[in-house]
Formats: structure tokens, sequence, C-alpha cells
């Protein structure tokens, strides 16, 4: 009884103090520590003992997961180069940097000790970058970057604090390092691959959602079991699993299923997320007693916690750092060398979002209970994770504002999101010719027609949004809708009510409901941002002299229709018009794509979209909407 209280009033408070946080605009996070420091001074509050088996084994695994399935292969094997500079070569030079100060300031401490500390608070936790980051609007490359080094920079300083662990014994050799390294990364991405191709053949064979989503509850655990059971990296499984169903999904999973699979993890990820972030300010009040007894003097303490924190901080700043300038020396040197190197605005905020989270306090708690000077270690631990997210985390925003970085730009993807929507229809449209029958009614043929087509208007109607025009012919679709469902779940209330019919008649009515309801694409907050920001969306037209030339009026060469698919005998989508000449043309979803082969034929850069309401425009050479 007393553990299943304890349970929910850690749930309880997480609900409470995120909703506040949210409310106020700050940083959960920080909000949830903050409580949880305070809490643990409150007479009467249970100790909750952060036990690293429960955090490696029951919080990790999932929460890694989670991650993963979302993450992109695609764009994963694109920056696997930087990823692997961060999650690997960067948790080494911190494990080192970090042992050697903590060695240097800790009177006694074996150089074993240190370098285990350093491996402790090596992986910095993107939850509360990538968080800072999609509010503030940082660059996405960056983020995928972030959130990609924190899925592998777990195993690598995991697999680096078992061998500092070991050498603390004296039981190790620099070829048993190397050794034991291989083998954690064979062997979980083995035992990663098996537990993922696995999964998803079992699941594309599943028709009840009860048990897919079951099944992908199971996944993350059995990764990280096998794996350590094979004497290999538990979390690489774990992320590699997860990577490869996330990959699969679309082509393995029903929508229905993945639906349920979406939204249940997002539930879990949110719950145990914030839940350790509250679990880790509950473990002040017990460390600081610990570091009492330990006989270390208060100013000793705060000292060794400082440098810490600073060659914590300093380590990561100094990598980017030094690899920006070897990028820069070796294009110097070798100009025919490719060294791809990012603005140096980039990389300050890439090293300056090293915020740690709940790994480093868990892998903290892994020391054994005869390190020397263990407590001092623990209260280090703790210094690092909370003080990169009071100083970094509360400063990043500010950094990535003061720097300017381009933020994503919602036009861009409203125009890809059209482009994609509509090349779908095409396809879907040309199969319907294929697979329909004399015996289809031509009705049936014509409904879906319309719906294929009024879907990917829509999603053109969003480029159109100004002024001049309150909301798109899809705005009022589904605001009259939404009222049409409101007045019908109004009498599916009072049959109910009134019992006029069977209770599995009403619920599978009620779902009906729902399944329309969520089909109405776009919420209401994902509207107005449209709204406000497709109205002119010149985002990108400061980086690009094309879009920021003052191209004059110009007479168009026909008023609504593509002159050469009418002399080829094609029909077109969507119209665009030349700035420079006049020329109207079909756009790229049409068979003829006249818009762009005007382009390549005239070098003309700037098209505009000359359908009713839309005022963006797109440069060829730049590639750049405006």
């Amino acid at each position: 009884m007393h553990i299943a209280a304890e349970f929910v009033g850690l749930v309880v408070a997480v609900l409470v103090v995120t909703a506040v946080a949210r409310r106020l605009d700050w940083s959960e996070p920080l909000c949830l520590i903050s409580a949880g420091v305070v809490a643990s001074f409150v007479p009467g509050v249970p100790d909750y003992h952060l036990e690293p088996e429960v955090v490696l084994v029951g919080l990790l695994p999932p929460l890694l997961y989670s991650a993963a399935v979302q993450t992109s292969l695609v764009d994963f094997r694109k920056l696997r180069g930087p990823i692997a500079s961060l999650s690997v070569a960067l948790v080494v030079f911190t494990t080192f940097g970090v042992g050697l100060v903590t060695w240097a300031v800790v009177p006694g401490l074996p150089l074993a000790a240190g370098i285990a500390l350093g491996a402790v608070v090596a992986p910095p936790d993107a939850v509360a970058a990538s968080a800072v980051a999609r509010r503030v609007g940082m660059p996405r490359k960056l983020v995928r970057l972030l959130e990609g080094e924190s899925l592998f920079n777990d195993a690598a300083a995991l697999v680096a604090l078992r061998t500092a662990i070991a050498a603390i014994a004296g039981s190790v050799t620099l070829w048993q390092v190397g050794l034991d390294f291989v083998v954690a990364l064979l062997g979980g991405a083995l035992a990663g691959a098996i537990v993922g191709l696995g999964a998803a053949m079992l699941r594309s064979r599943l028709d009840d959602l009860v048990t897919d989503t079951a099944l992908s509850f199971a996944v993350p655990f059995v990764a990280y079991l096998l794996a350590e059971a094979a004497h290999g990296s538990g979390v690489l499984a774990v992320v590699i699993s997860g990577i490869i169903l996330g990959h699969k999904s679309p082509a393995i999973s029903s929508g229905s299923a993945r639906i349920a699979s979406q939204h249940n993890w997002q539930t879990i990820q949110f719950l145990l997320e914030n839940m350790v972030f509250l679990l880790i300010g509950l473990q002040l009040r017990w460390i600081l007693e610990e570091v009492a007894d330990s006989g270390v003097s208060p100013a000793l303490v705060v000292g060794i916690c400082a440098a810490v924190l600073g060659a914590t901080m300093a380590t990561r700043i100094a990598w980017l750092a030094g690899i920006g300038l070897g990028k820069r020396i070796v294009r110097r040197l070798r100009p025919g060398k490719k060294a791809h190197v990012w603005p140096w605005s980039y990389s300050a905020v890439i090293a300056w979002a090293g915020m740690r989270g709940v790994v480093t306090l868990a892998a903290a708690f892994i020391l054994p209970a005869d390190t020397p000077h263990r407590a001092v270690l623990l209260l280090a631990a703790f210094v690092v994770v909370a003080g990169t997210l009071v100083l970094q985390g509360m400063t990043l925003p500010r950094l990535i504002r003061r720097l300017k970085l381009p933020p994503p730009d919602p036009a861009e993807d409203a125009l890809q999101e059209a482009a994609v929507l509509n090349d779908m229809t095409l396809v879907a449209l040309d199969r319907l010719e294929k697979v329909r029958t004399p015996e289809d009614p031509e009705e049936v043929i014509r409904r879906l027609r319309d719906r294929l087509r009024d879907r990917s208007d829509s999603a053109w109607e969003q480029l159109g949004r100004n002024s001049a025009l309150p909301e798109t012919p899809s705005d009022t679709y589904r605001r009259l809708r939404l009222e049409l469902l409101q007045a019908e779940r109004e009498e599916f209330l009072r049959a109910r009510d009134g019992g006029t019919a069977d209770d599995i008649v009403l619920r599978r009515l009620l779902a009906r409901l729902d399944i329309e309801e969520s089909m109405l694409d776009r919420d209401d907050e994902e509207v107005a941002d449209l709204d406000r920001e497709l109205r002119t969306p010149m985002a990108t037209a400061g980086s690009c002299k094309h879009l920021g030339h003052p191209w004059k009026e110009i007479e168009p060469s026909s008023p609504d229709k593509c002159d050469a698919c009418v002399a080829e005998g094609l029909s077109w989508v969507h119209l665009r018009m030349c700035l420079k000449c006049g020329m109207v043309a079909c756009c790229d979803s049409s068979p003829g794509n006249h818009a762009t082969k005007h382009f390549r034929e005239t070098r003309h850069p700037v098209m505009r979209s000359f359908e009713p309401n839309e005022t963006w425009r797109w440069c060829y050479v730049d590639q750049q909407l405006g």
C-alpha cells in the first residue's frame, strides 16, 4: 500500500507541477527538480531512493525506445558522422577530461574513480535541450543532431563507466578495455537488430490492436535484457530496435495501430520523463546527509562540485571548437578536400546544449559502495545535472534568439506537405482507374475522386492565406462540420440517457463520430499558426537576392491556363507565373512540369503561385520559398 501511495503521489505531483510550469511558460525540468528538492526537506515526505537498477532497467529502456521510434532513419544516416562525433568521441573526451580534473581536486582519489565520475557526467540529456529548441525555433537539423546524440551517448558512457569501475578494483588492462567496448558495441547492435526485425515480422502479422500495443511495450525490455545477457550494451540494443520499428512501421502496421501506439507511448514518455526529473530533486536531502557524514569540509565540497561542473561544460565547448577549427584548417590546407563546416553559431548552440539528466544521476549510484569519497562524487553528479539545467537550460533560448538562427519555415513545410499530398493524390487516382470494375457504381467513384482532390486542395489552400480571406474553403468545411458533429453528439447523448438503443450500438456510433472528428485534419492551434505565419511567407526572402528583388507587375501570358499543356493535350494541377516574363505554366505535380522546364530554358529564377488568394513565391536558383 505504501508503494502504491508513493507512486500515486509522484504522478499527481508531476501533473500539478507541469501544468503550472506550462501555464507560466517556465522550464518543466527545472520546476520538477526544484519541487523535488523542496519536497525532500518537508517532514513526512517519504525517502525516494533512485536505485540504479530501477532507472537502467525500468525507466531508461522505455524512454529511449519512445524517442527512437520517432527518429528518422533517413535523417540519422545523413547526420551519422556528427552524431558519432558527439555520442562516442565527445563522451570519451569528456570522460577523461572531467576524470583528470576530479582526480586533481579530490585529495586521495584514485584516477580510475575520477574517470568513473567523468563517464557518469559525460552523456547530455537532450530531452531538455530539444524541448527548448522546439519552443524557440532552433533549426531542425540541430534538433535532430541533439536527439541522435542523446540516443547513442548513453551506451558509450555506460560502457566507459563499467570499464572504469573494473579499473577501480585493479582488474582491467588496456586490451580488456578495447575488447569490452567492441563486445558491448557488437552485442548491443546485434541484439537490437534481432529484436527489432523479429518484432517487425510479428507486428506485420497482428490484426489485434491490443496485442500489437502490448508487443510494442515489451520490445525495449526484451532488447535490453537480451543484449545485457550477451554482455552487450542494452541501451544500444533498445535504440536500434526502436529505430528499426519506427522505420518499418508505415509498411507493417495499420493506421489505427500506429495511432494507438503513438498516443500510448506519448503518455508513457510524458510520465516517465517528468517523474524522473522530480525524483532527481528528491535525492538531494539524503545525498547531503551522506556528504556531511563523510568528513570533507564544506568549502572543499563546494570547490569540487564547481570544478566538476566547470570541467563538464568546458570539455563540450572545447570539443566543438576544436572540431570546427580542425575542419577549417583542413579546408584551407587542402582546398580540394571536402570538409563541411557548419556556421560558428550552430556549433555555439550545440556546445551550450549540454544539459545533463537522469542517466547521469542513475549512473552515479552504480559507483561501488567502497569507492573513495562516493558521497562527494554523488553530490558532484547532482550539481552537474542541476547546474547545467539552470545555467545552460535557462540561457539557451536567449542564445538561440541572440544568434538569430533561422527557425523552421512553416511556409516551406506547407509547400512540401502540399506537394507530397498532391503526388499521393495523383498516384491514388491512377490506382483507382486501374482497380475499378464496370460494376462499381459511378457515384462511389465520384465520391472517392472528390475526397482525394479535396484533401490535396486543402493543403494547397494553406499557402494562400491572407488578410483578405478570413478562412479557406477547407477551414469553412471543418468549422461547419464540427458544429454538425456537436449536434449529432448531443442527440447521441439524449439517445443514451433515454435508453432508446443498446449500449453496443451506441458505442459503435460514438466510435464513428470520433473517427470522423479525428479526420478533420488541422486542430485550432495549427490553423492559428498557419494563419499567422503563412499570410505572406517571406521568412527566407532575406537570404535570397532573387526573392528580395523588387519585381515589377507584369501581364501574365494567360489568365487561367497553361498554354503548353493545352498545346500538348495535357491537363494541369496548379498554375505558376514567372515574375520575369509573365509566363504562366503548370506546377511540378502536373504531368508537363512546364514551370520547371521554363526555368531550365530561360534561367528566370522566380515563379509565384498563380492560384487564387495564394501569394508565395519560389526561387529555383537558391531553392527557397518566399
